[in-house]
């Protein structure tokens, strides 16, 4: 990619400040329409950043064979769920997507090879959080899929890659989980905070640890970290995400946490903001 080439993203969007990056613990698809303490922390994370030209966002909800990216005009929301209430189903985010972004972003990521794709949408990894941050749908959001094929080192290198995007307004999150076990679950406790089980508490504490002390080499070998860690990952898909927040971290950067607690035994919200 040559000098004209980067010169030319998103040519719509003019030169910013560098944008923040942030990591967003998602937790239940309930979040998206209830009101609690960890939306109010989206809120306020949006309310301290400037108004991004556009999102990019690599949710924990599109694990896919190589590396695709969403190019509509207008993406639908996707309710990739069930067990819910109606309500929750009913929800629409009407925000349109940004085909020319999605373009530069696989241009971005060469050699990589980045389909541009047509039939996703939002999941509810991006539409669930995003809507509290921008309730009137008005940024254009893009996802970028997760190749499952890869280990945690490439998605912590290709995000580095993305980094000119943040000095064009772009506001790229990363949305999962650090600690997400679905299986051991504690639904005697499914919405009280701070409730965790013993080696769900290790895994926070570790994890937080490495995040604030910047020894992100733990954070990608995280199935060498003991058994705390196997438990809060037992499937990739929702840690990955925070790889490709850290990765575009600066050394000049600060790197802060909020929603930090643990709900139902074995999740966390912990988010996670660099810049």
């Amino acid at each position: 990619m040559n000098l004209n080439d980067l010169q030319n993203i998103s040519e719509n969007f003019n030169n910013t400040e560098k944008m923040p990056v942030l990591f967003l613990g998602h937790g239940s698809p309930m979040n998206a329409i209830e009101e609690n303490q960890f939306v109010q922390g989206f809120r306020k994370a949006a309310a301290e950043i400037p108004k991004p030209n556009a999102i990019l966002c690599i949710s924990a909800h599109w694990f896919t064979q190589g590396t695709k990216v969403t190019a509509m005009d207008m993406p639908r929301t996707i309710h990739d769920f069930g067990g819910f209430p109606q309500t929750l189903f009913d929800v629409q985010y009407p925000t349109p997507g940004n085909p020319e972004l999605a373009k530069e972003t696989a241009e971005l990521l060469a050699p990589v090879i980045v389909e541009e794709d047509h039939n996703w949408g939002l999941d509810h990894g991006a539409w669930s959080v995003i809507k509290h941050m921008y309730p009137n749908a008005d940024i254009p959001v893009i996802q970028m899929s997760i190749d499952y094929t890869k280990p945690p080192q490439y998605h912590f290198d290709l995000a580095k890659k993305l980094n000119k995007l943040r000095e064009k307004g772009i506001l790229i999150i990363g949305s999962g989980n650090i600690v997400h076990n679905l299986r051991l679950i504690d639904w005697r406790n499914i919405n009280t905070v701070g409730a965790g089980w013993d080696w769900a508490i290790e895994a926070r504490e570790k994890t937080n640890n490495w995040l604030l002390d910047g020894n992100f080499r733990n954070i990608i070998e995280y199935q060498k970290q003991g058994t705390s860690l196997q438990y809060a990952v037992p499937t990739p898909d929702h840690y990955l995400p925070l790889l490709y927040t850290l990765g575009l971290k600066e050394k000049s950067e600060n790197l802060s946490l909020f929603n930090d607690e643990l709900i139902a035994g074995s999740l966390s919200m912990t988010s996670v903001r660099i810049g």
